[in-house]
């Protein structure tokens, strides 16, 4: 049992990756975030709160941590256009789309919501 724990361990950190030098400091801006996350049309598929929609998952208020995100985001496996340093150039925007997701608050559970 203890070695099938350590196997899924490995497949968890490969899979998600370990964070590269300075991706763990990586720092954005909200309202830039926010910005970017309109001009590359991520809200079209995740909602502007990142909560998710029809055709994307939800990212907010916790997403992947950052490089793993990077990582996705360049490459994504599934319907996802990826989104290649000739798009979105610099990591720095997406330091600050990431932390845009972080700041969301969390989605209201439907139970707190009226009856019709």
């Amino acid at each position: 049992m203890k070695t099938f724990l350590v196997i899924g361990a490995i497949i968890v950190v490969l899979t998600l990756g370990l964070p590269g030098p300075g991706a763990a400091q990586a720092t954005g801006n909200a309202e830039t975030g926010k910005k970017l996350f309109g001009k590359y049309g991520c809200y079209e598929c995740h909602g502007w709160e990142g909560q998710g929609g029809m055709a994307g998952p939800r990212l907010a208020p916790n997403p992947l941590p950052f490089a793993a995100f990077v990582r996705y985001v360049r490459a994504p496996k599934g319907v996802m256009p990826a989104y290649t340093e000739k798009l979105l150039k610099s990591e720095q925007d997406l330091a600050d789309i990431h932390t845009y997701l972080k700041s969301r608050p969390p989605a209201v559970p439907l139970t707190s919501l009226p009856p019709n």
